[in-house]
């Protein structure tokens, strides 16, 4: 009998700013989403319907941004499907930069450290967190959802400071930042997948953004 991949399907929380508000650098903030973030949490949930890639189980944050993304998912398909906050998925924490306006946060850091952020995860002086620490936690995460949903899709709703360490699942993240940008939109979906028989998940889709 041919045993199913397990899928792995993760989204990045919908807006948290009004279009004509200052562009903030928020982590471990805990705000609400916006009517644009509802309205991207919606478009979310329509993609996963038509693409029949309802999930079997959804994990979030702790933080209201994703658990109300996930609300929309799982309102979406009429069906009581588990939802389980985990702080591995929380924000990461910007240190003296959270919460502050982008352009001081720029002018605090400079151009390079934020590029090397943007494109490989490199994390600047003063934020409060160990990337190793965030490899670990998908790294485990992974394995114990092939172990424990083997078979099933599973969801993730988490932000950008996070999701952009998924691709250590692959187990080649230098190429993987050779050939994708790292940042997730709002509201966009990354997909992954592996078979028992694999080491590493692949990487079928990256920041997906549903119309």
């Amino acid at each position: 009998m041919k045993t199913l991949p397990t899928e792995l399907l993760i989204a990045r929380h919908g807006n948290t700013f009004l279009a004509n508000e200052m562009p903030r650098r928020v982590g471990i903030t805990d705000l609400p989403l916006v009517e644009s973030g509802v309205q991207q949490a919606r478009r979310l949930a329509c993609y996963l319907k038509q693409q029949d890639l309802q999930p079997d189980i959804i994990f979030t944050s702790e933080l209201k941004r994703t658990r109300q993304t996930a609300g929309f998912v799982q309102a979406i398909f009429q069906k009581d499907i588990p939802l389980k906050p985990l702080a591995i998925f929380n924000e990461i924490d910007y240190g003296p930069d959270e919460n502050q306006p982008e352009a001081q946060v720029k002018a605090r850091l400079g151009g390079e450290a934020l590029a090397l952020w943007e494109t490989q995860a490199v994390v600047p002086q003063g934020w409060c967190v160990n990337p190793a620490t965030l490899i670990a936690n998908w790294q485990q995460f992974g394995a114990a959802i092939a172990h424990q949903y083997q078979g099933l899709r599973i969801l993730v709703v988490t932000s950008n400071g996070i999701a952009r360490f998924a691709p250590y699942l692959t187990g080649d993240f230098i190429l993987f930042c050779q050939t994708h940008a790292l940042k997730m939109a709002t509201g966009a979906l990354s997909r992954f997948r592996q078979t028992p028989d694999e080491a590493h998940w692949q990487c079928l889709d990256w920041n997906i953004k549903p119309l």
